[in-house]
């Protein structure tokens, strides 16, 4: 088992700020610097930061360390996080359809963190997963630009979609970075 004395060291690869995961100049969100403009370019520009955070909060590490349970007694790991993703941008696009729902990717409750083991050929499915999920729900999501517009059996606005979707993967993202930290010792926002 596995005792909080026995956590690795907190260490950053940053040099300007130490409370960052990166450098500013090394840091791929947000490159451009400007401000998008309008409600849905604004929420694009939100989801696609917490996406990039949550691949850099993995990058870097070996299958065993992405599929590490380190925050006992969750079953979290930073594996079972993209797939976990990957299972919930597929639910997404089942809000938006009036058909019928698509079949779960990695079966019952909870599978997409049980399933989440320490081998390369399920981190690299898993990947292939998000993103190719990530892509279909954006793709069926582009059909309904105006945010106000009501999809689906349950009528919901494409406005809370997103928000929703925001909010899913800022939150994970917080869940990462303890993991994260508890595997290797790396920290930053």
């Amino acid at each position: 088992m596995v005792r909080m004395t026995d956590q690795p060291a907190r260490w950053t690869q940053a040099t300007v700020y130490p409370d960052m995961w990166t450098d500013p100049d090394d840091d791929p969100r947000g490159k451009d610097k400007t401000s998008p403009d309008g409600e849905l370019a604004t929420l694009d520009d939100f989801l696609s930061g917490y996406r990039m955070t949550l691949r850099m909060k993995c990058e870097g590490l070996d299958p065993e360390q992405l599929a590490r349970r380190s925050v006992p007694p969750s079953t979290m790991s930073l594996l079972g996080l993209v797939r976990h993703l990957a299972e919930v941008e597929r639910d997404w696009r089942n809000w938006i359809t009036d058909g019928e729902p698509l079949p779960k990717l990695y079966g019952k409750r909870d599978a997409d963190f049980h399933g989440a083991v320490a081998e390369q050929a399920v981190v690299d499915a898993s990947y292939a997963d998000l993103e190719r999920e990530q892509a279909e729900t954006d793709a069926a999501l582009a059909a309904h630009p105006d945010l106000g517009a009501r999809v689906g059996k349950e009528g919901i606005a494409v406005r809370e979609l997103m928000v929703h979707r925001i909010e899913e993967y800022a939150r994970h993202c917080g869940h990462a970075d303890l993991l994260r930290e508890c595997v290797d010792g790396r920290v930053g926002q």
